[in-house]
């Protein structure tokens, strides 16, 4: 019997997975893993946990950029995928309405009691995309502002109101949005005095450096906004679903209720990319305001049927489990136990963050041997002792997290929303035991420094 057999083709190219990305895909991807000794092969994964072809584990605190919030191949979220696959559904006729987008849209919409309606893409991208559209049409003005250090997106119109201008760099000209510092009320007002601003695009918890906004900052410029006809948009591509410690991150601040909301990534089950924007009424009955408009936004892609299924049971698993509160318990007793480290390693400065999103900064020591090690990683390039942090963790200690964003002296943790006390247990000693060795005066970690430095500036 011929045909495609996927097991075989992976037994016989599987090893090839570095050279064919270099050749054909992004060929900085695996030099850079090639450089930090991250160019692992791993063989399977489950949960919080990734397999060598040696059996040794690996646990995951990063979680897939926080799609896997529910771990990896989750058994509800498969058996989903499987009952899906095999009900042999008419799924996108673009021409007929299915169940599973509106049994989704509704039970979502749950979660936000003042919303009302949701529009289903494929990625946190095209949700925010879809917010900028929908804020810019219903408010009938031009600009979107946004704050310093946002992501919120690489295709073109979430670029826009990107934060980094790493990522913008060379994509110019963008839409015609402005950028404010997180929490300065006064410089919102200033720009909403101008009387062309649609929106205000928020997460509520920056993922680049895990900076949450100032208490107080969300309900006040949601009041403004509306002050002036603007609306707020929501951010959770990142922080919803749990992730904080509450469904969506905006609910920790009593009375703010945004007039659009951007969810996707652990929507997914890691499964089906899926996107959502949830949004009031009015706004959708303005976009979608006659049979001639019914399709001013769509995606051929959106509200598939696989994407529904694995959506609807996520939402199931996060119920049923109790997901959202073991975050917060689980999130407390990570940042508790972190946070206590900083007394001892004057290299760690601050532990913030708010459920599973936790936030590592590190700073200039006070101690005249650590600041010169200090100083000469900061000459070679801002960021780098936090990525000196990152390869042990993974090296010696099997634990896989990232840097925060670029230049930055921070690791973010967002592991998936099951872990528990063990993970805690595993997670602090392997960390507690890099600190060590940086606090140590030379030490493996130091030596790697060496080497990157000397990399940096022959790459200048």
């Amino acid at each position: 019997m011929t045909g495609f057999n996927l097991a075989e083709l992976l037994a016989e190219r599987g090893g090839e997975r570095y050279d064919l990305h270099t050749r054909h895909l992004n060929h900085q991807l695996p030099r850079m893993l090639h450089t930090i000794g991250f160019d692992k092969v791993y063989e399977r994964a489950e949960g919080a946990y990734f397999w060598d072809a040696e059996g040794q584990d690996y646990l995951d605190m990063l979680a897939g950029f926080g799609v896997m919030g529910l771990g990896r191949h989750h058994p509800v979220v498969r058996r989903a995928l499987h009952e899906v696959l095999d009900a042999q559904l008419p799924d996108l006729t673009r021409f007929d309405c299915q169940p599973l987008p509106g049994l989704l849209a509704e039970k979502l919409l749950s979660y936000a009691p003042h919303l009302d309606r949701v529009f289903f893409g494929n990625s946190g991208t095209e949700a925010v995309e879809t917010a900028l559209k929908f804020a810019r049409y219903a408010t009938g003005k031009p600009r979107v502002l946004y704050c310093t250090h946002a992501f919120h997106g690489l295709t073109t119109g979430s670029l826009s109101v990107n934060g980094e201008d790493g990522f913008r760099d060379g994509f110019a000209p963008l839409l015609p949005d402005t950028a404010i510092e997180m929490g300065d009320l006064e410089a919102l007002a200033r720009e909403l005095a101008r009387g062309d601003v649609a929106a205000l695009v928020v997460e509520p918890i920056q993922g680049k450096g895990v900076l949450p906004t100032p208490p107080g900052f969300l309900r006040a410029a949601q009041e403004l906004l509306h002050r002036h006809k603007g609306l707020l948009i929501a951010d959770e591509v990142q922080t919803g679903l749990g992730r904080t410690g509450d469904f969506f991150a905006y609910q920790h601040e009593d009375g703010v209720t945004p007039d659009l909301v951007c969810v996707a990534k652990a929507l997914s089950g890691g499964y089906v990319p899926v996107g959502a924007t949830l949004g009031k009424d009015w706004i959708f009955k303005k976009v979608y305001s006659s049979m001639d408009r019914v399709l001013v936004h769509s995606a051929s892609f959106g509200s598939n049927a696989q994407a529904m299924a694995a959506g609807l049971a996520v939402l199931s698993v996060m119920e049923d489990e109790q997901i959202v509160a073991n975050a917060r318990r689980t999130g407390d007793l990570l940042r508790t136990r972190l946070a206590a480290l900083t007394d001892k390693y004057e290299l760690l400065h601050e532990v913030r963050g708010r459920g599973l999103m936790i936030g590592i900064e590190f700073g200039r020591p006070k101690s005249l041997g650590l600041r010169g090690r200090w100083t000469m990683l900061q000459a070679a390039r801002k960021g780098l002792f936090a990525q000196l942090v990152v390869v042990p963790l993974l090296q010696r200690h099997r634990i896989l997290t990232q840097v925060s964003g670029d230049h930055l002296e921070v690791i973010k943790l967002i592991p998936p929303l099951t872990i528990g006390e063990r993970e805690v247990d595993r997670f602090v000693d392997a960390f507690t035991a890099v600190m060590d060795d940086a606090h140590s005066g030379g030490g493996l970690l130091w030596d790697f420094g060496r080497t990157l430095v000397k990399q940096a500036v022959a790459n200048r």
